[in-house]
């Protein structure tokens, strides 16, 4: 697969981005008002990237606002508890 000449990972449609984008919020644990929010399509490469600048996706908004994240977090935590034992 040919890179991106901006070094940031490419995703073939929006709808991965998207999916990376609420993997990647569950998954780590960015300060306030850090990492990304958002998903653009490139005009080098025309593939996807993600963003932490510009208005938050409407997707992610959602499930920030409906409490998804933080669920899917606290399952992470108890998942990885489970691993270690």
């Amino acid at each position: 697969m040919a890179a991106c000449v901006t070094g940031k990972k490419m995703y073939a449609t929006r709808e991965i981005a998207e999916d990376v984008l609420i993997e990647a919020r569950t998954t780590y644990d960015y300060a306030h008002g850090s990492g990304p929010v958002a998903v653009y399509q490139c005009e080098d490469c025309r593939q996807f990237h993600l963003t932490s600048q510009g208005p938050m996706n409407e997707k992610l908004a959602q499930y920030l606002k409906d409490g998804k994240i933080d669920r899917q977090k606290e399952a992470n935590r108890w998942m990885e508890k489970f691993k270690r034992r």
